[in-house]
């Protein structure tokens, strides 16, 4: 039942509730209140100003004033332009490596096989191939239930035929047994150092085992780059996401495996993938 507020007041009252602990505090107000009201921001504004506030809506701020992800509270997350079911056994799909699927369509437009390493909620693999109609991919994570977040994800966007799903841990003997090689392989590993100082939102919330890779971050990237060349058909590449400070490092570990590689920037101008292809002997390039 409504405590008199309008829908007006209440997204006032949460955003200075929130202010302490977010500086995304009335756009995650505002959010959370078209989710109780369960229409569009934009219906929000034009329509329902004025009505009495949702009695849950009280319910969902006082999970993000506890750090809750705002998509974990909604159950969903956009990515690419798609929306995607997110549960606290996947990472929240970030617009930062919407990155990899731009250079991955640039560099491979006519790309025929897909892999997606560690898919998770299968943002990477399902948005590429909702660009490529004449793809098909394989997703593997060793999470079961990430798995069944993303078999969900691409029932719901008609993929499925395309995508297929399954269970796999780059960091066991045989993991790729029989997979053949591809012309588009996407990965975005865990690369967080163990101490890193990560906001409560994260820390507390996403998946660790998708998140942390030893004290320097580095730790699935030496498992998985050298394993690549073996998997990456003739004019294949990798994209693979980096942490803003692993080019170098990450650069110099592909280079050891064989791999050239070639940065690529997020809308903000960080470091965030790294293109990858079979080193024909020329130059690294990082530009």
């Amino acid at each position: 039942m409504s405590d008199g507020r309008t829908v007006a007041d209440a997204i006032r009252a949460a955003t200075l509730e929130l202010g302490q602990g977010t500086d995304t505090a009335r756009l995650d107000a505002e959010l959370l209140m078209a989710e109780a009201l369960d229409c569009t921001r934009s219906e929000m504004f034009l329509r329902r100003m004025h009505d009495p506030a949702p009695a849950d809506y009280a319910r969902f701020i006082a999970r993000r004033a506890a750090h809750e992800p705002v998509a974990y509270i909604r159950g969903y997350q956009e990515f690419f332009g798609l929306g995607f079911r997110v549960t606290p056994d996947v990472l929240i799909p970030r617009g930062d490596s919407e990155v990899l699927v731009e250079a991955a369509l640039a560099a491979r437009p006519d790309a025929r096989r897909v892999l997606d390493l560690g898919t998770g909620s299968g943002a990477l693999l399902l948005a590429l191939l909702s660009e490529l109609p004449q793809a098909a991919g394989l997703g593997i994570d060793r999470s079961v239930a990430a798995l069944s977040v993303a078999t969900g994800n691409a029932r719901a966007l008609g993929l499925g035929a395309r995508a297929q799903l399954e269970l796999g841990d780059w960091t066991q003997p045989g993991w790729s047994a029989g997979f053949g090689t591809f012309d588009v392989i996407l990965a975005n590993p865990p690369y967080v150092e163990e101490a890193a100082d990560l906001a409560p939102s994260v820390r507390r919330f996403e998946p660790a085992q998708a998140l942390f890779a030893g004290p320097d971050g580095l730790d699935d990237y030496r498992i998985l780059l050298p394993q690549l060349p073996a998997l990456l058909a003739p004019a294949g590449i990798a994209m693979v996401e980096i942490g803003s400070t692993q080019a170098e490092p990450v650069t110099a570990l592909a280079a050891q495996a064989g791999l050239d590689a070639t940065m690529h920037r997020d809308l903000g101008g960080r470091p965030r993938a790294l293109e990858l292809k079979i080193s024909l002997g020329k130059p690294l390039t990082n530009p």
